[in-house]
């Protein structure tokens, strides 16, 4: 008798522990949902955030210390957003230098002090064109995508150099986020001498342009991350709540914001050009990692040592190469463009 009681009480134990273990279960369930939802959230408003930064104006330079120059307007290659620029024109040119800004900048990235480098690349033949990305400076577009939609500026920019140069290439020259831009430009064009059947992977718009990647005779890149998303993950973890959580999460959703699936592997990107390449960058960034591009110059000088000028700026941070050591910074340019370029 004793036993049959002692066996409905197990079982009765039995359930109860069973219910408890649902219950916590889905507890547990409704946590992770509620915590999941909470980081999707916090990673759409970092992401807006990041995206509508505002436009940084363009410095007001005093016209006498100017170069001559003609103000541009021309399309992106999206053909709908209106974008600004300046071109400065020398004797003789050689190649034209088409600067490519960091996010949350615009066409003097340096400020009045980059008429000092404008300059020296127009006495030495060169001529040089400065434009406002989209959501910079005098320019239109109304968000920041940090290289995954500004690529399309660049190509805008390449195609306004064409019609109003009479040089027959260009040297891209990134800045920050503005590698970014360069290398998917760059990327998003055919090979030179592709056969017809390879062209047909491209579409209409981009054979439209009338130039390939033969167009791009040599690149400067100022502060190359290893990974396009690198740029954006630094600023999401050095101003957003929870940052070094969603600094995973944002790059991606800014992506597909673009229309663009992957990130860029800068690093191979770069490593593998075959063409002249400058690389410059402080010796104390911290935002990008002085560390990561010097591992980014090695594999470039190991692959591609004869076509590759780089230099570190000791002391300097995060794009402060120029205003740190100027003088440095411009021979390393003029020697990079006067070794390559002639």
């Amino acid at each position: 008798m004793n036993a049959g009681f002692e066996s409905v009480s197990s079982g009765r134990r039995r359930g109860r522990g069973s219910s408890n273990f649902i219950v916590r279960f889905a507890l547990g369930l409704s946590v992770l949902a509620a915590v999941l939802i909470f980081l999707v959230v916090l990673t759409i408003v970092s992401s807006n955030r990041l995206m509508n930064i505002e436009k940084t104006s363009v410095s007001n330079v005093p016209s006498n210390i100017l170069p001559s120059y003609s103000t541009c307007s021309f399309e992106s290659f999206d053909g709908q957003t209106n974008l600004s620029g300046w071109f400065f024109k020398t004797d003789n040119p050689i190649t034209t230098v088409i600067v490519v800004h960091d996010a949350g900048s615009n066409r003097l990235p340096f400020g009045v002090n980059m008429i000092d480098l404008i300059e020296n690349l127009l006495d030495n033949h060169y001529n040089v064109f400065l434009f406002d990305q989209r959501n910079s400076g005098e320019s239109e577009g109304d968000v920041c995508n940090y290289g995954y939609l500004e690529w399309q500026d660049v190509l805008g920019a390449i195609a306004q150099v064409r019609s109003i140069s009479v040089t027959t290439n260009v040297v891209l020259y990134g800045i920050g986020s503005g590698c970014t831009s360069t290398m998917l430009a760059y990327d998003k064009l055919p090979e030179a001498d592709l056969p017809e059947a390879e062209l047909n992977d491209y579409s209409d718009d981009i054979l439209k342009l009338g130039f390939d990647r033969s167009y791009v005779i040599g690149m400067i890149f100022d502060s190359p991350a290893k990974n396009s998303d690198d740029y954006i993950m630094a600023v999401v973890e050095q101003t957003e709540f929870l940052g070094s959580i969603t600094k995973r999460f944002v790059p991606y959703a800014i992506r597909i914001s673009a229309g663009e699936g992957r990130s860029v592997n800068l690093v191979a990107e770069i490593s593998r050009l075959q063409m002249p390449v400058c690389i410059i960058y402080g010796g104390h960034d911290t935002f990008i990692g002085a560390n990561k591009i010097t591992q980014i110059v090695e594999e470039r000088s190991r692959l591609n040592s004869s076509l590759t000028v780089s230099r570190m700026i000791p002391g300097a941070g995060y794009l402060e190469s120029f205003r740190l050591g100027k003088d440095v910074y411009i021979e390393t340019i003029m020697r990079f463009m006067t070794s390559y370029f002639i």
